[in-house]
């Protein structure tokens, strides 16, 4: 049997290093080693949930990749492309491709008796995927929008609805500027969502593809531009690439030039701060292994000069300074586990009732959500116990050669 282990054992089950002054050092070291990992587990399950979440309604709104014209401003005043049947058979004939769809886009103004504010109305199709927007709708229907009639009928947000205190069935006049004319629509509220993105709650209203191409003057096969969602996210510079190739940079007939971009290149503010978090992560994580380390150390320091008298009596047997530091470097293997098993507890227990209860909340006009979201990856957890433990375990190396400087003689009649 392994005679240092074995003594590491012993000592680690005297009352947890036994002597009355080790007893509170050895529970902080626990307690910094088991807060440490808890707040280093919530901190990578939540960055990962807030940025899936808010990843996922982004694209959502949108989608992965954005085919529009290449002569289009960053402007709701969109130039037309192209999207007849034959380039939406080519995008939708790319591997990887899930979906694909039309959309127009008109800015315009809506009026009320009492108020009036500026608003995108965005027209689409029958092919339209209304997952996303089913999963926020809070009244209302949803219409059978197409690109063959027109509908007179719109979806508004919550938050243009509290702003012109509209109903679902109530009218709505629409005015759109051309020129030195104003074209009007009025249009019944068929349904109310509430994403919570405010860059688009604050100004779209969604309906059919015919009426906004009709407010455009475009031809029947002309749109803003189509949205393509594609099956897995991790290939979207890949599947960019590849719808590229079949119509990056081509001209269609009426002279609009086909333009590629992914979701991340469409919205670079949200995904430059998305990417933000991780600073914040790695900074999380120095700190408090920084912390659980250094409250390891000093346990360590005041059991080794506890343990004076023992360190004396084994290097007089005959054990030498390596093999008494296995010993106590054994023994704090023990307490790091003992900590880390509670820091598991803790941060999986909050992991699990914030994702059953959602008890933190968020302010959604900030953060697009109105809960702390959380997300388990199980290979980041297992990678983050094994890298606390290896790293926890390595500082503890260097104070372990304070026990070189014991001597037998004067260790022994130590008290």
């Amino acid at each position: 049997m392994n005679w240092k282990l074995f003594v590491a054992r012993r000592i680690y089950r005297s009352k947890e290093g036994g002597k009355e002054i080790s007893k509170p050092a050895v529970r902080i070291a626990m307690a910094g080693i088991a807060i440490g990992l808890a707040v280093m587990i919530v901190a990578v399950a939540v960055v990962i949930g807030f940025k899936h979440q808010v990843r996922n309604k982004v694209v959502g709104i949108g989608s992965d990749v954005l085919v529009t014209n290449f002569d289009q401003q960053k402007s709701y005043e969109t130039v037309p492309i192209v999207a007849g049947d034959s380039v939406l058979a080519q995008l939708r004939s790319v591997e990887g491709v899930k979906h694909v769809q039309r959309y127009s886009t008109k800015p315009g103004m809506i009026m009320t008796d009492d108020n009036f504010m500026g608003m995108v109305l965005k027209g689409v199709a029958n092919e339209y995927d209304w997952t996303f927007l089913k999963g926020h709708l809070l009244e209302g229907e949803i219409p059978l929008f197409s690109d063959t009639a027109s509908t007179n009928q719109v979806l508004v947000s919550k938050t243009i609805a509290n702003k012109l205190n509209l109903q679902t069935g109530e009218k709505l006049y629409t005015y759109y500027i051309e020129g030195e004319k104003v074209r009007a629509r009025r249009l019944e509220v068929a349904g109310i969502y509430q994403t919570n993105f405010t860059a688009y709650d604050d100004v779209f209203l969604i309906t059919d593809l015919y009426t906004v191409n009709r407010l455009n003057n475009w031809k029947t096969d002309q749109v803003s531009g189509m949205e393509v969602a594609i099956t897995d996210y991790n290939r979207l510079e890949e599947m960019k690439e590849g719808i590229s190739s079949l119509v990056g940079m081509q001209t269609d007939r009426y002279g609009g030039i086909y333009y590629v971009q992914t979701v991340e290149e469409a919205n670079p503010q949200i995904f430059a701060w998305l990417d933000l978090l991780d600073l914040n992560v790695w900074v999380i994580l120095i700190l408090m292994t920084g912390v659980a380390g250094f409250t390891m150390i000093s346990g360590l320091l005041i059991i080794i000069l506890e343990r004076t008298n023992m360190i004396g009596v084994l290097k007089a047997l005959g054990a030498d300074n390596t093999a008494i530091r296995k010993v106590f470097l054994s023994f704090s293997v023990f307490l790091i586990g003992r900590g880390m098993v509670w820091g598991n507890v803790i941060g999986l227990l909050f992991i699990l009732i914030q994702s059953q209860f959602n008890l933190f909340k968020l302010d959604p006009s900030i953060y697009y959500i109105d809960h702390v979201p959380v997300e388990f990856n199980l290979w980041l957890y297992l990678l983050l116990n094994v890298c606390t433990l290896i790293v926890s375990v390595l500082m503890l190396v260097g104070p372990s050669y304070l026990i070189a400087h014991i001597h037998p003689a004067k260790s022994i009649r130590f008290e």
